[in-house]
């Protein structure tokens, strides 16, 4: 009896003692511990500076490489083909003999020709001799002038078939030259039209072959009538510089100068044709080639220059993301001139030394920190993005 009453008065202390506890806790709270301060958010992107330096002015069109001459070499005369002296591909000069006809016809009748000339001449001398003597006679009473008169009308004669001797010689010889079919310029010949032993005819379409002049060349390329006007303007002051590109942009093949600008405007594209010309002596022009033309207008001195991924475009034109002293960005509207080899000319919006972002735009909003990435986690970055972005 006694060992309950003490188990009741210990557990009733300890009830009292846990109420005390809570009452306690619920009147006075104890303290929450100190939170760290939430962390500032950050974007990683790939940063660029604006640069300042001297810059082109480009115009750019599109153009076609057009030969300076191109010639079908035929024959002119009819002949079988004794003798190729080129290979298909092969450089040639002018005058370079390219294949051979028969020239047996041709020098029979040449032969011919001088042999007629030879007779007339002996003919003549003869002529010559008789009116020479009749002409004695007839001073002297012997002869009549009937007589003397008929020799000088047969020297005549003479003469002149002798002239015409000469002259069926002269084109003699000129058939005979035909025999031999020389390139009449310097260029590049094509495929071969005609083999050995065939007949040759004047009148075949295609001829013996196409040489094509390579050096110089020239580019007939468009630009749109709105550029006309500074073109003008800048031509005035003296030749411009026409520079000739791969259609990718990723090749020069040459630089040449404008030479010529077409009489008229087209109407159904609203442009105007040029033609530059190029020296081509590595022949990287080829007739035919569909090629980028670019027009040097002017240099910009001092010209501000960003990687062209910086430049953006949104409703209001151009713009950049701009990164601030304390690594926010900020958005400037900007004002592109041009877009050339991957750099944007600015004429407003930018200072030099500024850091604007290349790559990342997608996650940015003004105000956001930014961290700047380098070397391959930046160029990681950029593929990326480059494989998140649609192709247009």
């Amino acid at each position: 009896m006694r060992r309950k009453v003490i188990i009741s008065t210990i557990s009733a202390v300890a009830v009292g003692a846990i109420v005390g506890a809570l009452v306690v806790t619920h009147r006075f709270p104890s303290k929450p511990a100190s939170a760290a301060p939430p962390a500032v958010p950050t974007v990683p992107v790939v940063a660029g500076t604006v640069n300042s330096s001297d810059v082109p002015i480009y115009l750019q069109g599109v153009g076609t490489v057009i030969a300076y001459n191109t010639v079908i070499v035929r024959s002119q005369i009819q002949g079988q083909i004794t003798k190729i002296n080129f290979t298909e591909g092969q450089g040639v000069k002018t005058g370079d003999l390219l294949a051979e006809i028969d020239p047996r016809p041709y020098q029979a009748q040449l032969e011919q020709a001088n042999a007629n000339r030879a007779r007339d001449e002996a003919q003549l001398t003869n002529a010559q001799a008789n009116l020479k003597r009749y002409t004695t006679l007839g001073n002297e009473g012997w002869a009549t002038p009937q007589l003397v008169e008929t020799q000088t009308a047969q020297v005549a004669q003479l003469n002149a078939a002798i002239k015409a001797d000469e002259a069926m010689i002269s084109w003699a010889q000129t058939q005979l030259s035909y025999t031999q079919l020389t390139s009449p310029i310097d260029g590049v010949t094509g495929i071969r039209q005609i083999d050995i032993g065939n007949i040759i005819h004047p009148t075949d379409p295609n001829g013996l072959v196409v040489v094509t002049q390579l050096e110089p060349i020239s580019v007939i390329f468009t630009l749109p009538e709105t550029s006309l006007p500074q073109i003008q303007q800048h031509l005035a002051n003296g030749a411009l510089k026409v520079e000739a590109y791969s259609q990718d942009n990723t090749m020069k093949l040459d630089e040449g100068s404008l030479d010529f600008i077409d009489n008229e405007i087209v109407q159904t594209t609203g442009s105007v044709r040029f033609r530059a010309n190029f020296p081509n002596k590595d022949h990287k022009l080829w007739p035919g080639e569909l090629v980028n033309a670019w027009l040097l207008l002017d240099t910009r001195h001092d010209g501000l220059t960003v990687s062209a991924p910086a430049v953006q475009q949104g409703p209001q034109g151009a713009y950049v993301y701009v990164i601030n002293a304390d690594s926010t960005v900020a958005v400037r509207p900007v004002k592109v001139a041009q877009v050339s080899g991957g750099q944007a000319l600015i004429d407003s919006g930018l200072s030099p030394g500024e850091q604007v972002v290349v790559d990342g735009q997608y996650k940015l909003q003004p105000g956001i920190h930014v961290t700047i990435l380098h070397g391959k986690a930046a160029e990681e970055a950029a593929a990326q993005d480059a494989q998140r972005t649609p192709i247009p």
